[in-house]
Protein backbone atom coordinates (compact mmCIF):
# COMPACT_ATOMS: atom_id res chain seq x y z
CA UNK A 1 0.00 0.00 0.00
CA UNK A 2 1.57 3.41 -0.83
CA UNK A 3 1.31 5.97 -3.77
CA UNK A 4 3.93 6.55 -5.66
CA UNK A 5 6.32 10.06 -4.78
CA UNK A 6 5.95 12.86 -6.07
CA UNK A 7 9.12 12.67 -8.30
CA UNK A 8 7.78 9.34 -9.38
CA UNK A 9 4.08 10.73 -10.45
CA UNK A 10 5.03 13.70 -11.83
CA UNK A 11 7.35 11.31 -14.11
CA UNK A 12 4.65 8.88 -14.85
CA UNK A 13 2.19 11.74 -15.91
CA UNK A 14 4.57 13.54 -18.02
CA UNK A 15 3.47 11.88 -21.10
CA UNK A 16 -0.24 12.66 -20.82
CA UNK A 17 -0.79 15.54 -23.82
CA UNK A 18 -2.69 18.97 -23.11
CA UNK A 19 -6.06 19.62 -23.72
CA UNK A 20 -7.91 22.35 -23.62
CA UNK A 21 -11.42 21.02 -22.92
CA UNK A 22 -9.74 19.44 -19.64
CA UNK A 23 -9.64 21.88 -16.79
CA UNK A 24 -8.26 20.18 -14.48
CA UNK A 25 -6.05 16.95 -15.64
CA UNK A 26 -3.90 14.68 -13.56
CA UNK A 27 -1.70 16.15 -10.91
CA UNK A 28 -0.35 15.20 -7.87
CA UNK A 29 -2.76 15.69 -4.83
CA UNK A 30 -5.71 16.00 -6.83
CA UNK A 31 -7.99 12.74 -6.43
CA UNK A 32 -10.00 13.90 -9.54
CA UNK A 33 -9.71 15.44 -13.06
CA UNK A 34 -12.55 18.01 -14.79
CA UNK A 35 -13.05 18.49 -18.10
CA UNK A 36 -15.81 20.65 -20.17
CA UNK A 37 -19.04 19.68 -21.35
CA UNK A 38 -20.30 21.17 -25.05
CA UNK A 39 -23.03 22.75 -22.84
CA UNK A 40 -20.49 25.40 -20.24
CA UNK A 41 -20.95 22.83 -17.30
CA UNK A 42 -17.78 20.84 -15.81
CA UNK A 43 -17.59 16.93 -15.25
CA UNK A 44 -15.57 16.01 -12.30
CA UNK A 45 -14.36 12.19 -12.82
CA UNK A 46 -12.61 9.79 -10.25
CA UNK A 47 -11.56 6.17 -10.14
CA UNK A 48 -10.46 4.34 -7.28
CA UNK A 49 -8.78 0.85 -6.49
CA UNK A 50 -10.23 -1.49 -3.40
CA UNK A 51 -8.45 -3.92 -2.30
CA UNK A 52 -8.04 -5.59 1.44
CA UNK A 53 -11.04 -4.19 2.85
CA UNK A 54 -13.50 -6.66 4.73
CA UNK A 55 -15.38 -8.39 2.13
CA UNK A 56 -19.07 -7.70 3.46
CA UNK A 57 -18.57 -4.19 3.13
CA UNK A 58 -16.17 -4.65 -0.35
CA UNK A 59 -18.68 -3.42 -2.98
CA UNK A 60 -20.40 -0.26 -0.55
CA UNK A 61 -16.48 0.85 -0.16
CA UNK A 62 -15.54 0.65 -3.44
CA UNK A 63 -18.57 2.96 -4.84
CA UNK A 64 -17.67 5.71 -1.40
CA UNK A 65 -14.06 5.93 -2.23
CA UNK A 66 -14.33 7.25 -5.85
CA UNK A 67 -17.73 8.67 -4.68
CA UNK A 68 -16.47 11.04 -2.28
CA UNK A 69 -13.41 12.63 -4.20
CA UNK A 70 -16.10 13.77 -6.46
CA UNK A 71 -17.44 15.31 -4.19
CA UNK A 72 -14.82 16.85 -2.70
CA UNK A 73 -14.64 18.73 -5.69
CA UNK A 74 -18.00 20.37 -5.24
CA UNK A 75 -19.82 17.81 -7.32
CA UNK A 76 -22.45 15.22 -6.53
CA UNK A 77 -21.41 11.98 -7.74
CA UNK A 78 -24.49 10.94 -10.45
CA UNK A 79 -23.49 7.37 -12.66
CA UNK A 80 -20.24 5.27 -12.01
CA UNK A 81 -18.75 2.55 -13.81
CA UNK A 82 -17.93 -0.89 -11.60
CA UNK A 83 -14.89 -3.01 -12.40
CA UNK A 84 -14.71 -6.39 -10.19
CA UNK A 85 -11.93 -8.55 -10.66
CA UNK A 86 -10.71 -12.01 -8.66
CA UNK A 87 -8.73 -15.12 -8.59
CA UNK A 88 -9.20 -17.90 -10.94
CA UNK A 89 -11.17 -19.82 -7.61
CA UNK A 90 -13.56 -16.65 -6.81
CA UNK A 91 -17.32 -18.15 -6.98
CA UNK A 92 -20.09 -16.34 -9.05
CA UNK A 93 -21.59 -16.27 -5.42
CA UNK A 94 -18.89 -13.88 -4.34
CA UNK A 95 -19.22 -11.31 -7.71
CA UNK A 96 -23.21 -11.26 -6.64
CA UNK A 97 -22.96 -10.63 -2.96
CA UNK A 98 -20.47 -7.48 -3.87
CA UNK A 99 -22.78 -6.11 -6.32
CA UNK A 100 -25.66 -6.25 -4.31
CA UNK A 101 -23.42 -4.13 -1.56
CA UNK A 102 -22.11 -1.48 -4.36
CA UNK A 103 -25.70 -1.05 -5.43
CA UNK A 104 -26.93 -0.22 -2.11
CA UNK A 105 -24.23 2.51 -1.76
CA UNK A 106 -25.15 4.21 -5.62
CA UNK A 107 -28.83 3.69 -4.09
CA UNK A 108 -27.83 5.85 -0.81
CA UNK A 109 -25.88 8.48 -2.77
CA UNK A 110 -28.34 8.13 -5.23
CA UNK A 111 -26.42 6.96 -8.36
CA UNK A 112 -26.65 5.17 -11.43
CA UNK A 113 -24.60 2.47 -11.59
CA UNK A 114 -23.87 2.67 -15.69
CA UNK A 115 -21.16 0.12 -17.06
CA UNK A 116 -18.84 -1.90 -15.70
CA UNK A 117 -16.64 -5.43 -16.13
CA UNK A 118 -16.28 -8.82 -13.97
CA UNK A 119 -13.83 -11.93 -14.33
CA UNK A 120 -11.75 -14.14 -13.23
CA UNK A 121 -7.95 -13.87 -14.00
CA UNK A 122 -4.48 -15.46 -13.36
CA UNK A 123 -1.95 -13.73 -11.82
CA UNK A 124 -4.37 -11.93 -8.80
CA UNK A 125 -4.40 -13.80 -5.05
CA UNK A 126 -7.39 -11.51 -4.06
CA UNK A 127 -10.10 -9.57 -5.11
CA UNK A 128 -9.37 -6.43 -7.13
CA UNK A 129 -12.52 -3.87 -7.38
CA UNK A 130 -12.09 -0.41 -9.45
CA UNK A 131 -15.10 2.92 -9.41
CA UNK A 132 -15.31 5.31 -11.51
CA UNK A 133 -17.27 7.91 -10.60
CA UNK A 134 -18.54 11.34 -12.11
CA UNK A 135 -20.92 14.12 -11.97
CA UNK A 136 -21.69 17.42 -13.52
CA UNK A 137 -21.00 21.11 -11.97
CA UNK A 138 -20.74 24.34 -13.13
CA UNK A 139 -17.73 26.13 -13.04
CA UNK A 140 -18.42 28.80 -10.25
CA UNK A 141 -19.06 25.78 -8.00
CA UNK A 142 -15.88 23.85 -8.49
CA UNK A 143 -13.92 23.28 -5.65
CA UNK A 144 -10.28 21.84 -5.93
CA UNK A 145 -7.33 21.11 -3.54
CA UNK A 146 -5.35 24.06 -5.06
CA UNK A 147 -7.47 26.74 -3.96
CA UNK A 148 -6.45 27.09 -0.02
CA UNK A 149 -5.43 30.49 0.46
CA UNK A 150 -2.65 32.26 3.24
CA UNK A 151 -4.90 32.94 6.60
CA UNK A 152 -7.63 29.98 5.91
CA UNK A 153 -7.99 27.92 8.61
CA UNK A 154 -7.40 23.89 8.53
CA UNK A 155 -10.65 22.49 9.25
CA UNK A 156 -10.67 18.91 10.14
CA UNK A 157 -13.70 16.09 10.37
CA UNK A 158 -13.81 12.84 12.13
CA UNK A 159 -10.98 12.44 14.13
CA UNK A 160 -7.49 10.10 12.43
CA UNK A 161 -7.14 6.40 13.14
CA UNK A 162 -10.87 5.52 12.88
CA UNK A 163 -10.44 3.75 9.31
CA UNK A 164 -7.78 1.08 10.96
CA UNK A 165 -9.94 0.49 14.36
CA UNK A 166 -12.72 -0.01 12.67
CA UNK A 167 -11.71 -2.62 9.58
CA UNK A 168 -9.42 -4.17 12.50
CA UNK A 169 -12.79 -4.87 13.69
CA UNK A 170 -14.02 -6.76 11.51
CA UNK A 171 -11.05 -8.58 10.26
CA UNK A 172 -9.62 -9.70 14.22
CA UNK A 173 -12.28 -9.40 16.22
CA UNK A 174 -9.95 -10.85 18.91
CA UNK A 175 -7.31 -8.47 18.74
CA UNK A 176 -9.41 -5.70 18.76
CA UNK A 177 -10.97 -7.15 21.83
CA UNK A 178 -7.88 -7.02 23.31
CA UNK A 179 -6.85 -3.55 22.12
CA UNK A 180 -9.93 -1.66 22.40
CA UNK A 181 -12.16 -4.14 24.93
CA UNK A 182 -14.94 -6.38 23.96
CA UNK A 183 -18.10 -3.21 24.19
CA UNK A 184 -16.15 -1.36 21.87
CA UNK A 185 -15.00 -4.15 19.22
CA UNK A 186 -18.33 -5.13 18.97
CA UNK A 187 -19.55 -1.12 18.53
CA UNK A 188 -16.98 0.19 15.89
CA UNK A 189 -18.50 -2.42 12.85
CA UNK A 190 -21.22 -0.13 13.00
CA UNK A 191 -19.09 3.17 12.08
CA UNK A 192 -17.57 1.84 8.91
CA UNK A 193 -19.92 4.11 7.09
CA UNK A 194 -17.95 6.72 8.27
CA UNK A 195 -15.49 5.99 5.97
CA UNK A 196 -17.32 7.74 3.17
CA UNK A 197 -17.33 11.92 3.39
CA UNK A 198 -19.25 12.27 0.06
CA UNK A 199 -22.42 13.34 1.81
CA UNK A 200 -20.57 15.83 4.11
CA UNK A 201 -18.35 17.38 1.61
CA UNK A 202 -21.56 17.87 -0.46
CA UNK A 203 -22.60 19.51 2.49
CA UNK A 204 -19.31 21.68 2.76
CA UNK A 205 -19.36 22.54 -0.81
CA UNK A 206 -22.51 24.70 -0.23
CA UNK A 207 -21.29 26.78 2.74
CA UNK A 208 -19.70 30.23 1.67
CA UNK A 209 -15.81 30.21 2.22
CA UNK A 210 -14.71 26.91 1.78
CA UNK A 211 -11.48 27.19 -0.66
CA UNK A 212 -10.05 23.94 -1.11
CA UNK A 213 -10.71 20.11 0.34
CA UNK A 214 -9.06 16.68 0.46
CA UNK A 215 -9.66 13.75 2.35
CA UNK A 216 -6.89 11.94 4.90
CA UNK A 217 -6.85 8.21 3.15
CA UNK A 218 -3.28 6.82 2.04
CA UNK A 219 -0.84 8.73 4.23
CA UNK A 220 -3.25 9.97 6.31
CA UNK A 221 -3.17 14.05 7.79
CA UNK A 222 0.86 14.47 6.55
CA UNK A 223 -0.08 13.22 2.95
CA UNK A 224 -3.14 15.39 2.91
CA UNK A 225 -2.42 18.55 4.34
CA UNK A 226 1.09 18.14 2.59
CA UNK A 227 -0.64 17.64 -0.98
CA UNK A 228 -3.17 20.29 0.01
CA UNK A 229 -0.55 22.64 0.54
CA UNK A 230 1.44 21.33 -2.53
CA UNK A 231 -1.51 21.85 -5.29
CA UNK A 232 -2.28 25.51 -3.17
CA UNK A 233 1.46 26.84 -3.43
CA UNK A 234 0.93 27.63 0.37
CA UNK A 235 2.65 26.61 3.62
CA UNK A 236 1.16 25.66 7.16
CA UNK A 237 1.02 25.97 10.51
CA UNK A 238 -1.09 23.23 13.20
CA UNK A 239 -0.95 22.53 17.00
CA UNK A 240 -0.28 18.62 17.61
CA UNK A 241 -2.64 18.93 20.93
CA UNK A 242 -5.54 20.43 18.48
CA UNK A 243 -5.44 16.99 16.06
CA UNK A 244 -8.42 14.83 16.97
CA UNK A 245 -7.20 11.37 17.17
CA UNK A 246 -9.29 7.93 17.88
CA UNK A 247 -8.59 6.56 21.10
CA UNK A 248 -8.17 3.11 19.24
CA UNK A 249 -5.41 4.88 17.01
CA UNK A 250 -3.20 5.69 20.80
CA UNK A 251 -4.16 2.02 21.69
CA UNK A 252 -2.82 0.59 18.11
CA UNK A 253 0.06 2.88 19.18
CA UNK A 254 1.17 1.79 22.30
CA UNK A 255 0.51 -1.88 21.72
CA UNK A 256 2.41 -1.51 18.17
CA UNK A 257 4.83 1.25 19.64
CA UNK A 258 4.66 3.36 16.56
CA UNK A 259 5.46 6.84 16.79
CA UNK A 260 3.44 9.98 16.64
CA UNK A 261 4.66 10.21 12.46
CA UNK A 262 2.64 6.77 12.08
CA UNK A 263 -0.09 8.36 14.06
CA UNK A 264 -0.45 11.01 11.65
CA UNK A 265 -0.04 8.96 8.78
CA UNK A 266 -2.89 6.49 9.15
CA UNK A 267 -5.13 6.22 6.47
CA UNK A 268 -8.24 7.94 7.87
CA UNK A 269 -10.54 7.73 5.23
CA UNK A 270 -13.88 9.46 5.69
CA UNK A 271 -11.55 12.22 7.53
CA UNK A 272 -11.65 16.22 5.43
CA UNK A 273 -9.56 17.99 6.11
CA UNK A 274 -10.68 21.61 4.39
CA UNK A 275 -9.31 25.40 3.46
CA UNK A 276 -12.17 27.53 5.49
CA UNK A 277 -12.25 31.25 5.20
CA UNK A 278 -11.69 33.00 8.83
CA UNK A 279 -14.78 34.84 8.30
CA UNK A 280 -16.68 31.79 7.63
CA UNK A 281 -15.58 29.33 9.96
CA UNK A 282 -18.55 29.72 12.86
CA UNK A 283 -20.74 29.18 9.66
CA UNK A 284 -18.71 25.84 8.71
CA UNK A 285 -18.51 24.35 12.28
CA UNK A 286 -22.31 25.08 12.65
CA UNK A 287 -23.49 23.49 9.33
CA UNK A 288 -21.48 20.56 10.63
CA UNK A 289 -22.13 20.17 13.72
CA UNK A 290 -26.31 20.36 12.24
CA UNK A 291 -25.31 17.02 10.45
CA UNK A 292 -23.65 15.30 13.46
CA UNK A 293 -20.18 16.26 12.49
CA UNK A 294 -17.67 17.28 14.70
CA UNK A 295 -14.99 19.58 13.28
CA UNK A 296 -11.89 20.70 14.37
CA UNK A 297 -10.19 23.78 13.58
CA UNK A 298 -6.17 22.43 13.65
CA UNK A 299 -3.87 25.82 12.79
CA UNK A 300 -3.83 27.46 9.16
CA UNK A 301 -2.51 27.69 5.63
CA UNK A 302 0.15 30.30 5.48
CA UNK A 303 1.80 32.84 2.66
CA UNK A 304 5.45 31.08 3.43
CA UNK A 305 6.02 27.74 2.20
CA UNK A 306 7.46 26.44 5.54
CA UNK A 307 5.27 23.51 6.91
CA UNK A 308 5.32 24.01 10.71
CA UNK A 309 4.37 21.37 13.48
CA UNK A 310 4.21 22.85 17.04
CA UNK A 311 3.86 20.04 19.52
CA UNK A 312 4.33 20.63 23.56
CA UNK A 313 4.42 24.07 22.73
CA UNK A 314 7.80 23.58 20.51
CA UNK A 315 7.74 24.53 17.22
CA UNK A 316 9.34 21.74 14.28
CA UNK A 317 8.98 20.71 10.54
CA UNK A 318 6.06 19.20 9.16
CA UNK A 319 6.56 15.69 8.32
CA UNK A 320 6.67 15.87 4.05
CA UNK A 321 6.90 11.72 3.97
CA UNK A 322 3.79 9.51 5.28
CA UNK A 323 4.58 6.26 7.11
CA UNK A 324 1.38 4.70 7.22
CA UNK A 325 0.92 1.67 9.10
CA UNK A 326 -2.37 0.76 7.88
CA UNK A 327 -1.69 -2.19 5.60
CA UNK A 328 1.46 -4.03 8.26
CA UNK A 329 -1.36 -3.72 11.28
CA UNK A 330 -4.74 -5.12 9.10
CA UNK A 331 -2.03 -8.12 7.67
CA UNK A 332 -0.74 -8.94 11.25
CA UNK A 333 2.86 -7.97 9.92
CA UNK A 334 3.57 -5.68 12.81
Amino acid sequence: MGKLSVKDLEKLLHCIKENPAVTVPPLPGYDSGVHKLSDGQYLVISTDPCINVPQEWFGWLMVNYASSDVALFGARPEFCAVDLLGPMCTPPHTFFKIMKQACRAADELRMAIVTGHTGTYEGLATLVGVCTAYGVIGKEQLITPGGAKPGDYILCTKPLGLEIAVNLALLNRKLAETLFGGARAKELPKLVKLQSCAKEALTLSKVKGVHAMHDATEGGLITALNELAQASRVGLKIEFEKIPIAAEAMALKRHFHLSDQHVLSMSSTGTILAAVDPEYRNEVVKTLRHKGIRASVLGVFTAEKDSILVHKGRKVAFPREAVDPYASILSGKL
